[in-house]
């Protein structure tokens, strides 16, 4: 009996031994510690609170009765313009009301610019609109504003860093869109740690989407990126918007890329072009011609392709220098919008089954203006590029190569092959190296195809 009351008793105080649950994954621990030991991640690790014996919970109200689904109303779903194509382009035909977006990017990279436009064309259709700042003052957003023409009537500025500040002036204004920047700036009183800290960014973010749900309220989120590119905050903010956006660019280029990571409402397959000007920021529809350098001679080492960005082609152009590398120490391997491992991969192929001799050379590979070129499709291009640096033998400059190289050399076949082949001649192109075997049954593409097996046979074909 002492035993089993012994027993009993540690029981009891195991129970009542406080834990401790990371933020970002849910790992649980018996004592704090600051790095999580599942994630790795730093100060994410807090004392989990409100944790209660399974079953515990009372029934409580609903806040809607449930109905059969052939009831629910699909029209509240559908999605609105924003008035910005490229836009809605990425969102999957516009912005549905009650959804929640997230939009994360570098800073400086024009994301505050994108919403304070798109606030404004909003608000230009007679939609109220609400933009809360929580970086820079409200002078400073109508400074920008002036400057883009983005003053509006019906779009209203707040600049506000408390979250019952927010939630009050979207009672007093009523906005059909909430544009909140950003959303790590925003802290609540009732909740510990500071602004952008994991437990007030998961308090302000729950607060936000659960007025949006009730409300019908678009809104659009501001998040800071990490050093790696990732939204910071917890992990579980990304799960609970409808949307997850990212704006990229490169600082040195006013091009910039609308990709959506995450879309409950469309696909995630597509990107948005813009062009970021002193006077603003514009759509770019037709962005072909911003990665494609025009020669008036033909240069050795350079290749152009065609890339899916989610269903739209684009024409990039791959260039690849080689040269005796300094000291006789190892050659270096730069490159730049390409993937690093795959471009060393399609070197050891030209190595292997070419005779492309580059041991003893440096190789520099690079896409034109910026573009990130991480599709299998490029590869044909890059081989080619390489091969005509190597042999300084230039490239036709109506010539497009497509295809995936593999490691003994084929060429496979890529997907959406006919409109690609489109793009180049609406160009301009009038030759294309394709993989052979390409199903183009039915494909009016006007161009003089050059089928390959082997990455051999596509670089005696470009360069012969």
């Amino acid at each position: 009996m002492a035993t089993t009351r012994a027993g009993a008793g540690k029981a009891a105080a195991k129970a009542a031994r406080p834990a401790y649950r990371c933020a970002e994954c849910g790992w649980i621990t018996a004592k704090w510690v600051g790095r999580c030991g599942e994630c790795q991640a730093w100060g994410t690790v807090d004392l989990a609170g409100g944790d209660r014996a399974a079953g515990r919970t009372a029934p409580a109200a609903v806040t809607r009765p449930a109905v059969p689904i052939g009831e629910v109303r699909a029209e509240d779903a559908h999605a609105v313009t924003s008035g910005i194509p490229e836009l809605d382009r990425v969102l999957g035909g516009g912005v549905v009301p009650g959804a929640v977006l997230l939009m994360a990017g570098e800073p400086g990279v024009g994301k505050s610019t994108l919403l304070l436009e798109a606030a404004a064309r909003w608000a230009r259709a007679g939609r109220r609109t609400l933009y809360v700042s929580g970086e820079e003052s409200a002078a400073q957003v109508r400074l920008r504003a002036e400057r883009t023409g983005a003053v509006v009537d019906e779009l209203y500025l707040a600049a506000e860093t408390d979250l019952g500040a927010l939630l009050t002036h979207v009672e007093q204004v009523r906005p059909s869109l909430l544009i909140v920047d950003s959303v790590q700036t925003i802290g609540s009183a009732e909740v510990d740690g500071v602004p952008g800290g994991v437990t007030q960014v998961r308090e302000v973010a729950a607060a936000v989407i659960g007025l949006a749900k009730s409300e019908g309220i678009a809104t659009l989120l501001v998040g800071h990126v990490t050093k790696d590119g990732t939204v910071a905050g917890p992990r579980v903010l990304e799960h609970l918007v409808d949307v997850v956006l990212q704006f990229e660019g490169d600082r040195t280029s006013r091009l910039r890329l609308l990709r959506a990571v995450k879309n409950r409402f469309g696909p995630v397959d597509e990107i948005g072009c813009f062009d970021l000007t002193s006077d603003g920021i514009v759509e770019v529809p037709d962005p072909t011609g911003l990665f494609v350098s025009r020669h008036e001679t033909p240069v050795a080492g350079t290749c152009v392709t065609v890339t899916m960005e989610g269903r739209r082609p684009l024409l990039a152009e791959v260039q690849a220098l080689t040269v005796e590398a300094a000291g006789g120490g190892n050659p270096r391997r730069t490159s730049s919008g390409l993937d690093g491992p795959r471009v060393a991969m399609i070197l050891a192929v030209l190595t292997k089954h070419v005779g492309v001799d580059v041991q003893k050379q440096d190789v520099y590979t690079a896409s034109v203006g910026g573009a990130r070129l991480v599709e299998p499709s490029v590869d044909l291009a890059t081989a080619v590029a390489l091969a005509s640096a190597a042999a300084g033998k230039p490239c036709p400059s109506d010539l497009v190569a497509i295809g995936e190289v593999g490691l003994a050399g084929e060429v496979r076949p890529v997907h959406e092959l006919g409109a690609r082949l489109r793009e180049a001649a609406r160009i301009g192109f009038k030759r294309a190296i394709v993989p052979v075997g390409s199903d183009l049954r039915g494909v009016d593409h006007g161009l003089r195809l050059a089928p390959v097996a082997d990455v051999g046979a596509a670089i005696r074909a470009a360069l012969d």
